[in-house]
């Protein structure tokens, strides 16, 4: 009995250790963005594990355009984020339309046979291995620093995992449902557009979701491929320095916060379709 009590209490020990350890770099951001700037420099030799005099200012400072201290940099963090909606959202629609069709084609009709796997296959080729030709080839269609340039980029990125999910979606939508349409007059896209598309929405949602913050997050090919006009959150980010204290660690953490908003905001509007599975084996063979 005090072995299993023991057992018992060194489990929840090391779910307590774990759960801190995977938490804590959430609490250190949090508070990192409302220190001043005397409390996340090393300056002073002191660490704050808490904000003694909790400030704005780094949220402040990336919307200002004067160079000081805090914001060293001339253009504020507003481009970058509206560059970022743009060329995610854009990139996450390109590779949700040609990834739908794509797998509904192969989930229907056996369409491409090892296609999916082989788009995965290409996805797991290191990008710092093919960013060179791919930034030679853009710089010659005059790509670079375009938002065209990025999204089109993001949609092919993502394109492998959009198809190869949504496949598994479709697969498990019983065929006899675009049958029964087509017998009943429906066109294949007609079945497709009215019938197996609105059983897929939380398929849909959770690829889009996940596409989404690929491409949201995505930090080489937008450093590679952009410049002064089309820089993304990301690229943004890693310019918060200053020469004359280094890292601007309270600002960035602000900023990461800022970041997080989309993507959870996103999750929360398409929330009700991420529950799926009530109409799968509604027709039983």
């Amino acid at each position: 009995m005090e072995r299993k009590l023991l057992v018992k209490v060194l489990k929840y020990i090391l779910i307590v250790v774990i759960v801190l350890i995977f938490f804590f770099p959430i609490y250190w951001t949090l508070t990192m963005a409302f220190k001043p700037i005397q409390e996340w420099t090393s300056a002073g030799g002191t660490i704050f594990w808490v904000p003694n005099k909790p400030t704005l200012e780094n949220f402040v400072s990336l919307f200002q355009k004067k160079v000081s201290v805090v914001s060293p940099l001339t253009e504020t963090a507003l481009r970058p984020i509206i560059n970022s909606v743009i060329v995610s959202v854009t990139g996450t629609g390109i590779a949700m339309v040609i990834g739908t069709l794509a797998a509904y084609g192969i989930s229907r009709h056996g369409s491409g046979g090892n296609l999916p796997f082989m788009l995965l296959g290409l996805r797991m080729i290191p990008l710092a291995a093919i960013i060179v030709p791919i930034m030679i080839l853009w710089a010659f269609l005059g790509f670079i620093d375009t938002a065209y340039g990025l999204f089109i980029l993001y949609g092919l990125a993502t394109l492998p995992f959009a198809v190869l999910l949504m496949k598994t979606f479709f697969d498990e939508i019983p065929r006899e449902l675009d049958e029964a349409a087509i017998v009943d007059g429906y066109s294949n896209w007609g079945a497709f557009t009215k019938f197996i598309l609105p059983l897929a929405k939380g398929g849909m949602a959770s690829t889009a979701l996940f596409c989404f913050i690929l491409n949201w997050s995505d930090f080489i090919l937008a450093l590679v491929l952009t410049d002064k006009n089309w820089p993304t959150i990301p690229v943004h980010l890693d310019k918060l320095q200053s020469g004359y204290i280094g890292r601007l660690y309270g600002p960035k953490a602000a900023f990461a916060i800022i970041a997080v908003i989309p993507p959870v905001v996103f999750g929360i509007i398409i929330q009700k379709y991420l529950v799926r599975g009530l109409t799968f084996g509604a027709i039983k063979k």
